[in-house]
């Protein structure tokens, strides 16, 4: 069921009723059940049996947490997370890698890759780890535990929620409120607006072109490149606007996952501005643990490098992922280097900053969106070798670039009015409580119900 279906609208505003009505007539108790039910069917609706290997990880996470005191039980739920995630994402992958050393064809298995699978095991990873670091209460009740791993806004593409960001939610007394409908629809709306609108005709333009880039014109390969960039941005941040949506509307509150990461000046910003939940994930729970600044600058070179290239592979079972996120780890390593001694840049040297970083993340996209290295190949020779062919300028691709432009632009000159330095990310919401806002919200709706692209194009983050 994804968030840009009608289906999806008639299960949340069933959800929304039903929360409205068990909230005034019964306990909180009940309203963790029947959120949990919806959870649970919200994923059955992809297919009923990844409902088995959710609640097998969640049993694992709960028991395991529960006998945190005894090392090999908290071994036992980091290692089956793991183990399932790995068997399920990677060993059709293993197999291929080891058939191309070996020179033989070891064939592969008929394995159904579980939606949602990498974010849910990371969440159940979290809480075990801070439940043994003591920064997270053990949860002795399944219920809360179970809903946290499943809640349905973040389920399949996150963001990815740490346990001691949701739990103590869990024991709250959160309810559906009217403030909180009014926000969180507006998100939604907005995410719906960068995902049917923008994201799915862009792809349209970039699928067409990365299947077959040797029949294209080099200044449109440049276009497709770039139109990547945004549509990645657009589909991945739109999923996160109405998952915090959908969370807000139920009075649950998720934190930021995109922070306009397209006027990051370098790699490192980047990383801290794009897919922040991910970010701070592996920096926790893997570049700190391998020893992260403490050790030298050669070792944090390495931890850098080291963590870069398992997040790329958790992106994809694909080597392709795994030498994008090997590029990622060497800028990062590159911007350590440069920038021991901080100075403040001049506004040319920001622009420069900017777009100089705009540019190598969108060459490591090449590597991101490319189905194998013969086509990333066929990309980047397109490009420099300034190849004659198809020209197509795509009038979606101008529209989506400028807005991106015109809203990265509200978003500076509103941070400079309130006197913030770090420029924060734009929403444009509107008081629902009054005629004008009104009117401004349904024509919103209206131009995205008339602009939408009605095709089927599943979220990007969906086979991850």
């Amino acid at each position: 069921m994804s968030f840009a279906s009608i289906d999806f609208i008639i299960f949340f505003a069933v959800v929304i009723i039903g929360t409205l009505i068990i909230q005034k007539f019964f306990s909180k108790r009940v309203k963790e059940c029947f959120l949990l039910i919806a959870s649970y069917f919200f994923y059955g609706y992809w297919d009923w049996r990844f409902c088995f290997l959710l609640l097998f990880v969640t049993v694992i996470s709960y028991w395991t947490a529960k006998k945190q005191d005894k090392k090999i039980m908290y071994i036992t739920g980091i290692v089956i997370p793991l183990v399932v995630l790995g068997f399920f994402k990677y060993f059709n992958f293993f197999l291929d890698s080891v058939s191309g050393i070996i020179g033989h064809n070891l064939g592969v298995l008929n394995i159904i890759l579980p939606v949602g699978i990498s974010f849910y095991t990371f969440q159940a990873l979290s809480y075990v780890i801070d439940a043994h670091r003591g920064k997270v209460e053990v949860e002795n009740d399944f219920i809360k535990l179970a809903l946290y791993l499943s809640f349905f806004p973040q389920l399949v593409a996150g963001p990815i929620v740490k346990a001691n960001e949701f739990l103590p939610q869990l024991k709250e007394e959160r309810k559906v409120t009217s403030e909180n409908f009014k926000t969180g629809i507006q998100l939604m709306a907005f995410g719906l607006m960068k995902k049917i609108v923008l994201a799915d005709h862009l792809a349209l333009f970039v699928d067409g072109v990365f299947s077959a880039p040797s029949a294209y014109h080099w200044a449109t390969i440049i276009l497709a490149v770039l139109s990547y960039s945004i549509q990645i941005y657009f589909d991945f941040s739109g999923y996160s606007d109405i998952a915090i949506g959908c969370a807000k509307c139920l009075g649950y509150d998720f934190n930021k996952n995109f922070n306009l990461p397209y006027i990051s000046q370098n790699v490192t910003e980047f990383w801290r501005r794009w897919h922040i939940s991910l970010s701070t994930w592996l920096k926790e729970y893997l570049y700190i643990p391998l020893g992260g600044n403490r050790k030298g600058k050669v070792r944090q070179y390495i931890n850098l490098l080291t963590t870069m290239l398992l997040g790329g592979l958790w992106h994809g079972a694909s080597w392709t992922f795994v030498f994008w996120g090997g590029l990622n780890g060497v800028a990062l390593c590159v911007d350590k280097v440069l920038t021991r001694e901080k100075k403040e840049k001049s506004t040319f040297g920001k622009v420069v900053g900017i777009l100089t970083t705009f540019i190598f993340i969108s060459f490591t996209w090449i590597f991101f969106r490319a189905d194998n290295f013969a086509v990333a190949w066929e990309v980047i020779k397109g490009i420099f070798t300034l190849q004659p062919g198809i020209q197509q300028p795509f009038i979606w691709s101008f529209v989506a670039i400028g807005l991106l432009i015109i809203g990265t632009i509200c978003a500076i000159v509103k941070s400079h009015k309130n006197g913030d330095k770090y420029v924060e990310g734009y929403y444009p919401t509107v008081n629902l409580s009054t005629i004008k806002g009104l009117t401004i919200f349904f024509v919103v709706i209206g131009l995205i119900l008339g602009l939408a692209f009605t095709g089927e194009q599943p979220f990007v983050y969906f086979q991850f």
